[in-house]
């Protein structure tokens, strides 16, 4: 492949096209290594949105008409069926033909796992994909994967979650080694139950291929205890929604709170900047979604509500995927942990 190039469905997503191609402006305003985004969708539409933003005859930037958009309550498998010219079926193929190296969509969450297993297939050795979030900790940040990808989750699931995991950790937070935890509900052995027991087993026996560092509880996680944390997606998926609502209660109560009287108004003048600093450590908007690690090609889920400086956060981690070869290093991964597991 001559570019390392992204598609983009242009049209999935709460907030419309022409917040993603806000985004995009800003991913070409700062990223000048930035090769080729494809913008799929409705050329009626983002030929328009890319004048307006003075992109329209920008080199890096490509549009590929699809007539059709995946709404957010239709069913997966039947989405992909019905609407085969849609943003995020034609997104999918460019990557499945080797048009592309990735592709980002904020659209259907369902039906971009499902077309992201069915077009562009699993890794050799992988059973199932893992989706995998980036979550703020006391001292930096840590990836929390499966995240909703596999609710019903089998011990080796578990352990391909943590090589998948490792190496987003490698790439995304630049940890050479990432130190890997298995969330249970006591770190006692035994604690948990018999996925979990199992899963540990397994986890302690690949020693070499990762750094597992045991079994971890609801309280450790956010102290930087680990760098990765596995998980089956039923857990992950409430873990990562719990957490960004409880950091978006905090920040409203904060809010109402410092605005309560002169006086608080005056400290809220004072702390702005030990406020704008908390508040950009722990903003999701920060790594822009979530991989769908263990297919051959680079699947990015962004969050249905991205604004444009969470769709251009989204395109940075994709490209970051894309230009290290992460896959490469992953199947030699996972062939290494199947091998020691089959013995």
């Amino acid at each position: 492949m001559a570019k390392k190039s992204l598609a983009i469905d242009a049209m999935g997503g709460d907030m419309g096209p022409s917040e993603i191609v806000e985004g995009v402006k800003l991913s070409i305003d700062n990223w000048q290594s930035l090769e080729e985004l494809i913008l799929v969708g409705d050329e009626n539409i983002l030929n328009p949105l890319l004048k307006t933003a003075k992109l329209r005859n920008n080199p890096k930037i490509r549009v590929l008409h699809a007539s059709e958009v995946i709404g957010m309550d239709e069913k997966p498998i039947q989405s992909l069926k019905k609407k085969k010219d849609s943003s995020m079926v034609r997104a999918l193929e460019l990557v499945k033909d080797g048009e592309a190296s990735g592709i980002l969509s904020c659209g259907n969450t369902g039906s971009l796992m499902a077309g992201g297993t069915i077009k562009i297939r699993p890794l050799e050795g992988v059973d199932r994909p893992a989706l995998a979030a980036v979550m703020p900790g006391r001292d930096g940040h840590f990836v929390l994967v499966d995240v909703g990808a596999n609710p019903t989750s089998e011990p080796l699931n578990i352990v391909h979650n943590a090589v998948l995991g490792s190496n987003y950790a490698r790439v995304t937070l630049g940890i050479e080694k990432p130190r890997v935890g298995l969330l249970t509900i006591g770190i006692e052995e035994g604690k948990g139950n018999e996925v979990v027991n199992e899963s540990h087993k397994l986890l302690k026996g690949l020693q070499g291929t990762i750094q597992y560092e045991g079994l971890i509880e609801g309280f450790q996680l956010f102290d930087n205890a680990v760098d990765v944390i596995v998980c089956d997606g039923f857990v992950g998926n409430v873990l990562l929604k719990s957490s960004e609502g409880l950091f978006n209660m905090i920040k409203d109560l904060l809010k109402e709170e410092m605005m309560q009287g002169m006086v608080r108004k005056v400290g809220a003048v004072m702390t702005k900047g030990a406020f704008t600093s908390m508040k950009s450590k722990l903003s999701p908007e920060r790594f822009g979604g979530a991989p769908l690690l263990g297919l051959k090609g680079h699947v990015f889920k962004a969050h249905g509500s991205s604004n444009r400086h969470s769709i251009a956060s989204g395109i940075r981690v994709a490209l970051d995927l894309i230009h290290c070869e992460m896959l490469e290093q992953v199947k030699l991964d996972i062939k290494s942990v199947n091998e020691i597991i089959k013995n």
